[in-house]
């Protein structure tokens, strides 16, 4: 299987939609971070916002946030 199958398999199922709830959560705060941070934290902040916007992406959390919304 590839990691597109994967994913595909994962976004039927509820727990998987709860982990990218918090994936998508753990992003929010950490551009929250970025308001009070100096400009030597600005950098790595930057690249956990982006690492958490990867995975919600490839999971195609849209949709699957559309799909479970009732339970999250």
């Amino acid at each position: 299987m590839s990691l597109q199958e994967d994913l595909k398999a994962l976004s039927n199922h509820e727990h998987f939609a709860r982990f990218l709830q918090v994936i998508s959560d753990l992003r929010e705060e950490t551009i929250e971070e970025l308001h009070n941070a100096d400009s030597d934290k600005i950098q790595q902040i930057s690249g956990r916002i982006l690492t958490y916007d990867q995975i919600l992406q490839m999971s195609d959390w849209r949709t699957i946030r559309r799909r479970f919304s009732d339970h999250l």
